[in-house]
């Protein structure tokens, strides 16, 4: 795999991909949170491509927000106001410029698990 940023999401309380997810990607520099991109999951739970590659795949810090709560509300699932998870934020670091960085998310209406995959 070449290097970049890639993400998808599973839904663990249905077994299945979470299709429909908006994922945003900000870079985090000088007290600013830049917004970069803004991509929403395709059927198997996946973005088309890389959130980031090329020229602007540079080291530093960076924030995936997972819109999880409009996924959940668009299924059919009744979640309380406010929902117990609605935006999650994932921050991580990006130090090697010519490395694959993975960054899946786990999904329930009530936990989320993330861990830099491959």
């Amino acid at each position: 795999m070449s290097a970049g940023l890639t993400s998808h999401v599973l839904d663990i309380s249905s077994g299945r991909p979470a299709s429909g997810v908006r994922i945003e990607l900000f870079r985090l520099q000088d007290g600013r949170s830049d917004l970069l991109r803004s991509e929403v999951t395709n059927a198997d739970g996946r973005l088309q491509g890389s959130m980031l590659s090329g020229d602007d795949f540079i080291p530093g810090i960076y924030e995936l927000v997972f819109h999880i709560g409009d996924y959940f509300r668009g299924i059919g699932i009744e979640l309380a106001e406010p929902a117990f998870l609605d935006q999650v934020p994932v921050r991580f670091g990006i130090s090697a410029k010519d490395a694959h960085y993975h960054v899946p998310l786990l999904i329930a209406p009530w936990g989320y698990n993330t861990y830099r995959g491959s």
